[in-house]
């Protein structure tokens, strides 16, 4: 470890010894339940993230790290080598860095020290120089620093675990901030890193990589020269499945998975690298790792080259939205990246819409469709900020993946129906090629669209990324029946509620044969239109293709319900059932509605009430149709529970008849009718 570079000093702390006190020690959230759980603490942390939305005042440029990991003992030594460039003339400079890790000291490159405060509330590290630092005069300094990293346990992101030893793994991610950062997520830099493992352990990092053994132990160097984020690494043990697709070599290394699934995993991954380098261009390698985390990981992140997927993430199958989004990070967040945080939408929307993309063109446009609308309800989940302001978030809040990802990603699918496909494709192609390894702000897309299309789009982007407004449609209209056997006319009218509206809007008019469509430029509140038709006019539909993110009473209904479900999540459940009542009081007939009231009211063993609430369901709309079946089978479970085996079979027997397996709903009633359904058994202790 070199630890002769530096002398052990003693550190100031400014705030708390960084120990959690006895109280606030408590069992990690489940994963569903850790995530929902951010939806309520994100406001608490708003500081923070408006914070890394101005633009640093030093650029880090380089990084040297020396560290060696002891699995057994879950701990970390290291030595981090940094050259930053001040923007402005000052003596502070701050860092962040995991809460967990002490410093021991920090040393200029002339083996000065530097005088050193922790802040461990705000995971900070402030350096105090003799003197103000000379602007654009690079400055190198070593940090010593150790500790132990078990996870969740003051991790920069609450109930989140980015930085984590286990004696089997460890993963410690870029926004674990276990080494020294500054501008988070905003200021690229290159690095070189050297880790020491025991033997039998392997590590896996960004770059190019060599190893070397000693005694019991295994150095392994690796060396990424491209400003990038490079800062995240694995420790595994056994060795990888090795795919190799089409040319793209994909390395897995999964711990609870099966062969088949990993193999399946590979096989997705080179499809969809081959798809996105035709849309984006080149990668930074045709070579992707992955790595399985653990079960209070995010989902998923992405680091040059490694995809990181939780168990919850990987599932039983291959989750092709989330693998989709985590692979075209090697072009949205890789190759190019947000200025600062209220760029965010250049990075998690443009890979979801990415990974979107690349549905559309493997599994068809009605797949894509289906994404689509439920994107646009996650979209509207939080409107309460413009796009532009996502700074002001939290990282891996659900508040920051609606607007920032799916807000993002909608923005983005009707920059492309308001351009067309030739342009729109043109477009991301020459902007990840332009600004290839560098960052970039709204602005830089915005006028790389309009030289492609040659059309003016800055109110476009003004009115979807910096404001919030989301327009409410509604329409009438009238069929006249035209002479001579010429046909019908439909003549309408499309009304909303915002001024400054414009876009084209598609309608279909559903007839007795083929649907019509007709492009309506809308502009202010209300447009005229009309449309002729050869076969008689069933129905007129607006935007039949959910391409614009807008609201109507059914899209009022479902988002209720996603907020409901959020917060049912969390067990809120009095919460939960005044926002499913919000969409009752919109459509009474919801089926959706009344089948989450019936859950809530089944966790509670409120029987009767969940079985009035699973027949209105049955008796609803039927949206979504899984609905029908999960209903029966909930009923029979009531039954069950309430000793009526007869009432029970017979509604097991009606879910088989649906042949809805969504979820695995046969097999689940096909299960009760062998043997009856029983409560689980109580897990509290009895004193």
């Amino acid at each position: 470890m070199r630890q002769h570079l530096m002398r052990r000093r003693t550190i100031r702390t400014t705030a708390g010894s960084g120990v959690m006190p006895a109280a606030a020690k408590t069992t990690p959230l489940a994963p569903r339940v850790m995530l929902a759980a951010l939806l309520l603490t994100a406001l608490a942390i708003l500081p923070q993230g408006r914070a890394q939305t101005q633009i640093p005042l030093i650029d880090v440029e380089f990084y040297r790290i020396h560290a060696e990991i002891d699995p057994l003992g879950r701990s970390i030594e290291a030595l981090a080598e940094v050259r930053f460039v001040p923007r402005e003339a000052m003596n502070l400079v701050v860092f962040e860095l995991h809460t967990s890790l002490n410093v021991n000291g920090v040393v200029t490159v002339e083996g000065d020290d530097v005088a050193v405060d922790r802040v461990r509330e705000d995971n900070q590290v402030r350096l105090t120089f003799p003197g103000a630092l000379v602007v654009g005069n690079p400055v190198t300094v070593t940090f010593q620093y150790e500790g132990q990293l078990t996870g969740v346990e003051n991790s920069p992101v609450q109930g989140v675990s980015l930085a984590s030893i286990d004696p089997d793994r460890a993963y410690l991610l870029y926004p674990g901030r276990w080494f020294p950062v500054n501008g988070y997520a905003a200021d690229r830099f290159s690095a070189e890193m050297h880790i020491t493992v025991p033997a039998g352990y392997q590590v896996v990092a960004s770059g190019i990589g060599t190893s070397s053994e000693s005694d019991d132990k295994v150095r392994y160097s690796f060396s990424f020269t491209q400003p990038s984020f490079p800062g995240s690494i694995a420790v595994v043990q056994e060795e990888p499945v090795r795919v190799d697709y089409e040319g793209i070599n994909t390395l897995l290394y999964f711990k609870t998975v099966s062969a088949d699934l990993a193999e399946n995993y590979g096989a997705e991954i080179g499809r969809m690298m081959g798809f996105f380098t035709e849309k984006f261009g080149s990668p930074y390698s045709t070579t992707l790792t992955v790595i399985e985390t653990g079960d209070y990981a995010p989902n998923a992140y992405t680091a040059p080259g490694i995809v990181f997927l939780s168990p919850f993430g990987i599932g039983e199958d291959v989750n092709r939205l989330l693998l989709g989004t985590e692979v075209a990070h090697q072009w949205w967040r890789t190759l190019i990246s947000p200025g600062n945080r209220n760029h965010s939408w250049l990075d998690l929307g443009l890979a979801k819409y990415a990974a979107m993309l690349e549905i559309e063109e493997n599994e068809g446009e009605t797949e894509f469709i289906a994404f689509l609308r439920d994107t646009q309800i996650d979209a509207l989940t939080y409107d309460e900020i413009p796009v532009l302001q996502a700074g002001r978030l939290p990282d891996f809040s659900p508040e920051i993946y609606a607007l920032a990802g799916s807000k993002g990603a909608m923005v983005l699918n009707m920059l492309r129906f308001t351009m067309g496909d030739e342009a729109f494709f043109a477009t991301l192609k020459q902007f990840a090629e332009k600004h290839a390894w560098s960052s970039v702000i709204t602005e830089d897309l915005l006028e790389t669209a309009e030289s492609v299309s040659g059309k003016s789009l800055q109110s476009f982007f003004i009115q979807w990324t910096e404001n919030t407004g989301t327009p409410e449609f509604s329409q009438e209209y009238t069929i006249y029946r035209l002479g001579g056997g010429k046909g019908f006319r439909v003549m309408g009218k499309i009304s909303q509620d915002m001024d400054t509206f414009s876009m084209p809007v598609e309608v279909e008019v559903q007839t007795e044969g083929e649907p019509e469509y007709e492009m309506i430029e809308v502009r202010g509140r209300s447009s005229d239109y009309v449309i002729e038709t050869f076969g008689k006019p069933r129905r007129v539909v607006l935007d039949p293709k959910s391409r614009i993110l807008r609201y109507d009473e059914s899209i009022h209904v479902k988002v209720a319900i996603r907020k409901g479900e959020q917060l049912m999540e969390l067990g809120y459940y009095d919460e939960a059932l005044d926002t499913y009542q919000q969409a009752l009081d919109i459509n009474r007939y919801s089926s959706l509605a009344h089948y989450r009231i019936g859950e809530i009211f089944f966790r509670q063993n409120n029987y009767q009430s969940a079985a009035n609430q699973f027949r209105e369901a049955l008796n609803g709309n039927g949206e979504p149709e899984w609905t029908e079946v999960w209903a029966h089978i909930s009923l029979g479970n009531i039954f069950d529970i309430t000793d009526q085996r007869d009432r029970a079979v017979n509604e097991y027997q009606l879910a088989l008849r649906t042949r809805d397996n969504t979820q695995g709903a046969l097999e689940e009633a096909q299960k009760y009718l062998e043997q009856p359904y029983r409560r689980p058994r109580r897990t509290e202790r009895v004193y």
